[in-house]
């Protein structure tokens, strides 16, 4: 998947592209990710060899880590680790405690929302947007899957490009996906959502789809996870979640994020469609509502 990021560092921050291919990296290369993670700002004074003792790991471990996230060596990593602290924006705040009040809690939990669509439009690659749009423009149908808390942003995205006048489906049970995966088509394009990109219902699917002929587009927080593997076009949303927070909303609402860039810009190419649809889908509804 090298060819997924080896550009990405000109344009993300570095600390969200560490967490975006963590569960990828060897049990070597988590040590130096992590030792990075507890403390970027020592990072930018350390040297190799400071930074593979602070993991307890080899040098060459610490320059095989770099050159994973698209660096051509260590100092080019410490650079860019140095701009990102540069910015305000990129301050880690601190933890919710059990002693903070209202009006702290929420605080940091705007902060660590806003903090989240920052990385996310740093992970973003144009290249990808526009694979992804052009596909959606000229698939037939369109299908959103999604199992658990990713079948509910499947939902939402359905919701959206059909009332954009396309062709749209969505499915968050497992066999029901599958079936659906099975009877794609050339002229269909697939979205698979998965924060952690390894569940495996969604991924096993998505093999069946691709070898039908049928576009995939992925949607995770997980720039190597198997269901990149699948994947014509790869989108990333910022994710920071353990296995004991999945769903959490921070991850849902960078997922939400993307797919509302990308109906957007779909939009945008397709206006006169889509604003006659938008027009119609509205008027639809007129007598529902007082």
């Amino acid at each position: 998947m090298k060819r997924d990021i080896e550009k990405t560092q000109t344009t993300a921050n570095s600390l969200a592209m560490i967490y975006s291919i963590l569960p990828s990296l060897s049990n070597a290369e988590q040590k130096v990710a992590q030792a990075v993670l507890d403390n970027p700002s020592n990072t930018v004074y350390s040297s190799v060899t400071d930074l593979a003792e602070a993991a307890e790991v080899g040098e060459t471990t610490v320059i095989r880590f770099c050159r994973k996230l698209g660096y051509r060596g260590f100092q080019e990593f410490k650079m860019a680790i140095a701009q990102d602290l540069v910015s305000p924006s990129q301050q880690v705040y601190g933890k919710i405690e059990e002693d903070d009040s209202i009006d702290v809690v929420c605080r940091k939990m705007t902060m660590f929302n806003r903090q989240t669509l920052d990385d996310t439009l740093s992970l973003l690659q144009e290249s990808e947007l526009q694979k992804a749009t052009d596909a959606l423009i000229a698939g037939k149908r369109h299908f959103f899957f999604g199992v658990g808390s990713s079948g509910i942003t499947a939902a939402d995205a359905q919701y959206r490009f059909m009332r954009l006048g396309f062709d749209s489906h969505a499915a968050s049970d497992g066999h029901i996906i599958a079936m659906n995966c099975a009877m794609t088509t050339e002229s269909d394009v697939i979205l698979g959502i998965s924060t952690s990109g390894s569940t495996k219902d969604l991924v096993d699917a998505l093999r069946i789809a691709k070898e039908n002929g049928a576009y995939v587009i992925c949607l995770t927080g997980h720039a190597r996870s198997p269901i990149t593997s699948y994947a014509n076009a790869i989108l990333l949303a910022a994710s920071k979640e353990t296995p004991l927070q999945g769903g959490a909303f921070a991850s849902k609402l960078a997922q939400i994020h993307v797919l509302d860039i990308l109906s957007t810009i779909v939009s945008l190419k397709q206006r006169t469609s889509t604003f006659e649809a938008l027009n119609k889908s509205a008027k639809s509804v007129l007598d529902k509502m007082y």
